[in-house]
């Protein structure tokens, strides 16, 4: 069910890998971010938009991953923006993510999957007609990457970023020359949320952060990131054998990103490899 972390922001777990959908209100407009994950959910959760008197009018995907780019009829017909990035690489993987949301998914309009509108080039708020929603795009984790911040009430919508369950994806996939910087730069670009007075952190996957926790979830995945290149193990409580979240895949997607690390200065077909072996996370 929803339930409100904020003045404008609600928030809805669904079963699927801890998955976070947001709901932010405001003026007349009622936002929509990466609603998912079942059929059944996305109806459950038009169902309590109804119940609360909120008219869903805008949607936003923060990344071109299947589990994200969800949508069904009962949650309208408005524009549901990406960043160009995302939308060019979903246009060009729109196949692969429709047959994933058939197999992990069920329920969903497949004809819906990824019918993403690009915002502005550069744009650096969403226009909408209710409280400032600032745009943070990178490209860590997927291509054109964004969260978005909404001063006002001192909430980020992470994406998939700073979880509690998931230690950071590097974007393995789409040939990008250096995802492990592109990741540190993205977390970069979320930092200044900080200073900005964030209290809420809301992830892709996992748990809500507030108070302190914001903080330490940026050092968690920071400490996450300096180690992976390095010789040494890496320590992480997300990477626990014993964890309950996805022990099955997110540990080998571990293994794949350090060898691709450590290959980058000792093997220079370690990223080959690394992708080719990779267990893929469910939500890529």
């Amino acid at each position: 069910m929803l339930v409100q972390v904020s003045a404008h922001c609600w928030v809805r777990q669904s079963d699927f890998c801890q998955s976070s959908t947001v709901v932010v209100t405001g003026g007349e407009d009622v936002l929509v971010v990466d609603p998912g994950v079942t059929g059944v959910e996305l109806t459950l959760l038009a169902h309590e938009l109804k119940a609360l008197g909120l008219t869903p009018t805008i949607g936003f995907s923060t990344h071109p991953h299947w589990d994200h780019m969800l949508w069904i009829r009962d949650l309208g017909d408005g524009p549901r923006w990406a960043t160009p990035r995302a939308v060019e690489h979903a246009q060009a993987n729109l196949e692969d993510a429709r047959a994933k949301a058939g197999r992990l998914a069920p329920g969903n309009e497949a004809g819906l999957i990824g019918q993403l509108t690009a915002l502005p080039v550069g744009a650096g708020t969403l226009q909408w007609s209710g409280p400032l929603l600032e745009v943070l795009e990178h490209d860590g984790h997927a291509p054109g990457h964004a969260a978005l911040y909404l001063p006002d009430d001192g909430v980020l919508i992470a994406g998939d970023m700073l979880s509690d369950v998931e230690v950071p994806l590097l974007d393995l996939k789409s040939g990008a020359p250096d995802p492990l910087r592109d990741y540190e730069r993205g977390l970069s670009r979320l930092e200044h949320v900080l200073e900005g007075g964030c209290r809420v952190v809301i992830p892709g996957h996992g748990a809500v952060a507030t108070g302190e926790d914001v903080a330490t979830r940026f050092s968690q995945d920071r400490s996450y990131l300096d180690a992976l290149p390095r010789p040494d193990p890496v320590l992480d409580a997300r990477l626990d054998p014993d964890a309950t979240y996805g022990p099955d895949w997110l540990i080998p997607e571990h293994v794949a990103q350090r060898a691709w690390c450590l290959g980058m200065t000792e093997d220079p077909n370690a990223m080959q490899r690394a992708i080719a072996a990779r267990t893929e996370e469910p939500g890529a």
